[in-house]
């Protein structure tokens, strides 16, 4: 593996990325412009358009696809192009299963993939978020089922990766980059090869430290997500705005950090990694009580969004069940395309399941998929809010944030509006009830 160094240096490895999502794609392009790139995916369709130049990322621009694409990043949807690769990082999904367990069927499937090229002298790195152990007692155990050793054949380590989708200041190359192999020469090697493209790198003790590293992060927001949603159940009885509560503790100069309330939680880490740290805290015979609490609080939201529509609607003599409800907001959070995980989803599923008529509006998700088939967004905000009886604005996109509430109101029958964003001040003529509000 010495001879890795080497490659790294001259800028002669050869980096190839399982997995072409939201965090393989950003990642290959950054490799791209100093390495051989092969990108493999299943997906053949995404594969296409990325041959033909075009980009399915938000944060990766067309130019920058067409540009990289056929000079040094190479998409591909054939799995032995990665029997060319130095290094082979996986950048797949980790998915819950139907009983919010650990699906780890992606990673097991990536490295099955690699066991039918691996050679010696390649190095493999998962990215994927998992719980600590996964790469010392899954990815090795596969990996070394191709009669080769770890140390001795191959290199291995754990990486977690670090996007967040939309963010305009910080990117693959500008964060700081955790690194952790299954030995100190395995974490030099990675660090080596991240040092290349990232500014900072954060050597770690091992694989499964490094896990913790992405695990902790995760859960940390999530608990504390967790804590203002419950403190904003609270305040609305005690007729307090949580959210002023919070700016004003905000201008503490320490030990203070501003979260928000919110309809629940999205995304592809902060409603998952909980679960799989809860998991594997059962296999040690602890029971993680705080991080399944807060799970629950933040999975309660979107049904106290539901809540507030009702009591909103209550106040017109309707109810649910054949009222015309508008969902503003598609996407899991503001100004971005990804509706993973998006709190609009179970908002929509159960409006539908109470009876409601349901449209709705993202000016960046185009749709959003549920149990009761596809939601389209409206073309426009007009046609979404027209007859509406409630429009409830989920994600405060900023398109969203420069509406007259009043003006907008306007298309509606019998105008209620549920605010979970905090986004509007000029209510004081509507039916308007928000989380964290008095609601009174």
């Amino acid at each position: 593996m010495k001879n890795l160094i080497s490659l790294i240096s001259k800028g002669d490895a050869c980096i190839g990325i399982i997995g072409l999502g939201y965090v393989g794609l950003p990642l290959a392009i950054e490799f791209s412009k100093k390495f051989n790139v092969i990108g493999y995916d299943v997906n053949k369709s995404a594969i296409d358009k990325l041959l033909s130049g075009r980009s399915y990322i938000q944060d990766i621009p067309d130019s920058l696809i067409s540009s990289q694409t056929g000079a040094s990043f190479h998409p591909t949807a054939n799995e032995k192009e990665l029997s060319k690769c130095d290094f082979i990082i996986i950048c797949v999904p980790t998915p819950l299963t139907a009983e919010n367990e650990p699906d780890l069927g992606y990673i097991k499937s990536a490295c099955e993939t690699i066991v039918k090229i691996l050679r010696k002298g390649q190095f493999v790195i998962l990215e994927s978020t998992t719980y600590p152990g996964t790469t010392e007692e899954i990815v090795l155990s596969i990996l070394e089922s191709s009669g080769l050793k770890v140390l001795e054949d191959f290199g291995l380590a754990y990486s977690p990766e670090r996007i967040d989708p939309g963010n305009p200041c910080f990117n693959v190359s500008n964060t700081a980059k955790v690194v952790g192999g299954i030995d100190q020469e395995c974490t030099d090697i990675a660090s080596r090869l991240y040092g290349s493209i990232i500014e900072q790198i954060v050597p770690v003790k091992d694989a499964r430290t490094a896990e913790a590293v992405k695990i902790v992060e995760n859960i940390f927001r999530n608990v504390n997500i967790a804590l203002v949603n419950e403190l904003a159940l609270i305040f609305e009885r005690m007729d307090i705005d949580t959210w002023e509560v919070i700016d004003a503790a905000a201008t503490k100069p320490y030990g203070f950090m501003a979260f928000y309330p919110g309809p629940g939680i999205g995304g592809h880490c902060i409603p998952l990694d909980p679960f799989y740290m809860s998991y594997k805290a059962k296999k040690y015979g602890f029971i993680p009580r705080f991080i399944e609490t807060s799970g629950e609080i933040n999975n309660f939201m979107r049904i106290h969004a539901i809540n507030l529509i009702e009591r909103g609607l209550k106040q017109v003599n309707k109810g649910l069940y054949g009222s015309n409800v508008t969902v503003m907001g598609l996407a899991y959070k503001k100004n971005i395309t990804d509706t993973r995980e998006s709190p609009s989803k179970k908002i929509i599923e159960e409006l539908i399941n109470l009876g409601a008529h349901v449209k709705a509006y993202d000016p960046y998700a185009s749709s959003i998929t549920t149990h009761y088939g596809v939601i389209a967004s409206e073309e426009n905000m007009e046609s979404a809010l027209d007859k509406a009886d409630c429009a409830i604005f989920v994600v405060d996109h900023a398109q969203f944030k420069e509406i007259d509430i009043q003006d907008a109101v306007k298309r509606m029958v019998s105008p209620v509006i549920v605010d979970c964003k905090n986004m509007f001040a000029n209510t004081d003529s509507l039916i308007y009830l928000g989380i964290g509000k008095s609601n009174k």
